[in-house]
């Protein structure tokens, strides 16, 4: 066989090895604390002592988390992205990530336009890729992000008090609904652009929670869905959380109604679509006024959506006063009867 064939051949079918160093290089480095990246055995960091390191950590499996047909790009931004939200949710500023990536075969070019997606975040967040791993199997992205906070300052879930009020910023159900609309091949669709861009791409709502800091009396991100994500935040804090079934944003009716859905189920899709990737939080009432110019100064709005009450769970009033029971709490792997 002629050299240049054997070396196109070889190209072509990189090692993995080949595939860390092509991910690599979409990957440039953007803060001085990483002593040591990708490329030894560990990475060396350089913390600081006046913070305290927040870590968490996010699997994606395709078909479970991102429909098969997203694009590499799209699904390289919310790898990170997911863990990014859990960051701010700590109101932590996020500094390193670790990436293991499982392929289901050697693609270059999708491993390229996957560490596009991410890098692109990761400049937009000030976070350096430092290390991880590859191997071969079923598409799953694991991500370990790491971030500071300033030491006894981290938000947490366990302290909502009685009488606090329950808030979140932004529309709840965008991205389940986009969801429903690339199951129903509209992802070209313009009218459900917003959406499905919410579903792709989320936005971590990293500079709230780094404005809650010091105020908010408990914190989650909203991944899974709201009634779901405040019951841990009730279990955690020992009290109820009552909310009221009409102050909580959710897409446009007429919107779901293009692909035959029913209000109900756009408020479901609100209340346990999943895939928000918002902030939840409580506050005292006395602090909503200061709160809302904070939030109003990132360009987001402040939403009143219920109130901490003595008790346990979490349950929804309507305007007349009734209960209302969702289809869903959110998304459980194991708990749901169709697994999700």
């Amino acid at each position: 066989m002629p050299v240049g064939a054997a070396h196109i051949a070889v190209h072509d079918m990189p090692d993995e090895f080949e595939l860390i160093r092509r991910l690599a290089a979409t990957q440039r480095g953007v803060r001085e604390d990483v002593v040591l990246g990708i490329g030894d055995d560990g990475a060396v960091l350089a913390p600081t002592r006046v913070s305290e390191l927040v870590a968490v950590c996010d699997t994606l499996v395709a078909g479970r988390h991102f429909p098969l047909d997203t694009d590499a790009f799209a699904i390289g931004w919310k790898a990170l992205a997911v863990n990014l939200s859990d960051l701010a949710a700590m109101g932590a500023m996020p500094q390193w990530a670790l990436l293991a990536l499982t392929l289901p075969e050697r693609d270059a070019a999708w491993v390229e336009r996957f560490g596009t997606g991410f890098a692109a975040l990761a400049k937009m967040s000030s976070v350096a890729l430092v290390g991880g791993d590859t191997t071969r199997g079923p598409l799953t992205i694991t991500v370990t992000a790491l971030g500071a906070v300033a030491s006894g300052r981290a938000l947490r879930r366990d302290g909502a008090q009685v009488g606090d009020h329950v808030c979140i910023a932004g529309v709840l159900g965008e991205a389940a609904l986009g969801l429903r609309a690339v199951q129903a091949q509209r992802r070209d669709d313009p009218a459900f652009a917003h959406c499905i861009a919410r579903l792709d791409r989320p936005e971590p709502q990293l500079a709230l929670g780094q404005a809650l800091v010091g105020i908010a009396s408990a914190c989650i991100d909203v991944s899974d869905g709201l009634v779901a994500d405040l019951g841990h935040v009730a279990i955690a804090s020992g009290v109820g959380i009552r909310l009221d079934l009409d102050a909580i944003p959710h897409p446009p009716f007429e919107l779901g109604a293009r692909l035959g859905l029913d209000a109900r189920t756009i408020v479901d899709l609100a209340l346990g679509g999943g895939d928000d990737y918002l902030l939840a939080f409580t506050l005292d009432p006395a602090q909503i006024d200061e709160v809302r110019e904070r939030v109003a100064a990132l360009g987001l709005d402040l939403r009143d959506i219920g109130v901490v009450v003595p008790g346990a769970g979490v349950s929804l009033i309507t305007r007349e006063g009734g209960d209302y029971v969702p289809a869903r709490a959110g998304f459980n792997h194991f708990g749901n009867d169709d697994g999700e």
